[in-house]
């Protein structure tokens, strides 16, 4: 009988023990993979939401909450910034185009944007793929609405459907536009991005839908046929993104911003703004990582535990397998070559549920918190890590496996330790 068959056998003869090793090592290592793909995930789904973009720019606040709530949709702006200025900094020499984005209403808890066309012309995510339409076009007349690709799936909406849009950005909203619904002209592709669960509607829609709403409860909300009378230029927006002819020129275009006299504006650079979002939730994806290491290591101790409790109740099984010529180093594979089987078990089986948990919260993760894991998979740090889970197991097995080999065989005939 070779190593490998005495092993899995003496394995099997102690399966409750080896299975409760098993689950512990494929429950704790799921948790540091686990960990370890969700926040790869994350970061590339914040990494591809925009790309192409020179500078965002908006009111002079914090550059990591410019972009939170531009684009990511996550908090409130502090203030906007007029239309005047942006128009000004919208004609520099420079500037290759401009996407306005006005914020603050919603529909059944998505976002509604309020931009121009250049938004479904410029705006790219991921390698710089552009935004495409499944169904429909662009909106063009004053009440349509093009939706994201989940709005439309989640509230089943179809082209031609009305949508009434609601004052402010809550779930749940006392303050509706009913009296002027939007049309859907269009719905997007999916993205994986925020757009996603966003409505887009025209600027001057934005306008036409907030008179009347002065005092911020709709008194004489007008009419639609009343429009046409009206000039809905918007005199606000909430930010700006904007791709330059020439990107050597972004730096100074950023300065010239930041010193912006007429009011006080900040120009951010969305790639380095990044960077320094996950500077700051470093701390806490190490955290969680320095967490799931220690549940690791909580399971290969308890495998540790078992082998070690396990050599009381087989000193006779070594002793006759040394009687019958195995050498001391048998005897250390053996309990080696154990401890290696119930790991490898463990990591396959830890691999098994955590694709299926992935798998089974996918829908919800998109849903909730626009984390898409379609593409998710081992990286190279995961195999590392797996990898390192299954040489520390040999390491703390060596222990009790170097514990079996000093034995002597008249020792071990006398069941003594």
């Amino acid at each position: 009988m070779n190593l490998l068959r005495l092993a899995w056998a003496s394995v099997w003869n102690r399966r409750v023990m080896a299975l409760l090793v098993v689950l512990t090592i494929a429950l704790s290592s799921a948790l540091l993979i686990g960990v370890d793909i969700l926040r790869l995930e994350t970061k590339r789904s914040f990494e591809r939401t925009v790309s192409g973009t020179d500078l965002i720019v908006g009111a002079r606040t914090g550059a990591v909450p410019l972009l939170l709530y531009t684009v990511f949709h996550i908090g409130e702006p502090s203030n906007n910034l007029s239309y005047a200025s942006y128009q000004e900094i919208a004609a520099k020499r420079n500037v290759a185009w401009t996407i306005p984005i006005s914020l603050g209403d919603s529909h059944r808890g998505y976002r509604v944007i309020g931009t121009r066309s250049a938004f479904f012309e410029h705006y790219k995510f991921g390698s710089k793929r552009p935004l495409t339409f499944s169904r429909g076009v662009a909106f063009s007349g004053l009440f349509d609405v093009v939706l994201g690709a989940e709005v439309a799936q989640k509230l089943g909406y179809q082209i031609g459907s009305d949508v009434v849009i609601a004052h402010g950005t809550g779930k749940v909203s006392f303050a509706k536009h009913d009296k002027l619904p939007f049309k859907v002209v269009g719905i997007l592709n999916r993205t994986g991005t925020p757009v996603d669960r966003s409505l887009m509607v025209s600027l001057e829609a934005i306008s036409a839908i907030h008179i009347g709403w002065e005092t911020g409860i709709g008194i004489g909300q007008v009419k639609p046929e009343t429009l046409a009378q009206r000039d809905l230029t918007p005199t606000t927006i909430t930010a700006f993104m904007l791709g330059l002819n020439n990107r050597i020129a972004t730096f100074a275009l950023q300065r010239e911003i930041n010193q912006f006299k007429a009011e006080p504006l900040m120009a951010v650079l969305p790639t380095a703004t990044l960077q320094q979002l996950w500077q700051l939730v470093g701390v806490a994806e190490n955290a969680l990582l320095i967490v799931s290491a220690a549940v690791v290591l909580a399971g290969l101790l308890a495998m540790l535990i078992a082998l070690w409790s396990s050599l009381e109740q087989r000193r006779r099984e070594m002793a006759i397998l040394r009687a019958l010529g195995a050498r001391a180093s048998t005897v250390f594979g053996l309990l080696m070559l154990e401890s290696a089987v119930m790991t490898l078990f463990g990591l396959v089986l830890g691999l098994a549920l955590l694709f299926v948990s992935l798998a089974i919260a996918g829908p919800t993760l998109a849903s909730s918190y626009g984390l898409y894991l379609e593409d998710a998979r081992l990286s190279v740090r995961s195999l590392q890590l797996l990898a390192g889970i299954f040489l520390i197991s040999l390491l703390i097995s060596a222990l009790p496996a170097f514990v079996a080999y000093r034995k002597a065989l008249s020792d071990a005939l006398a069941i003594r330790f």
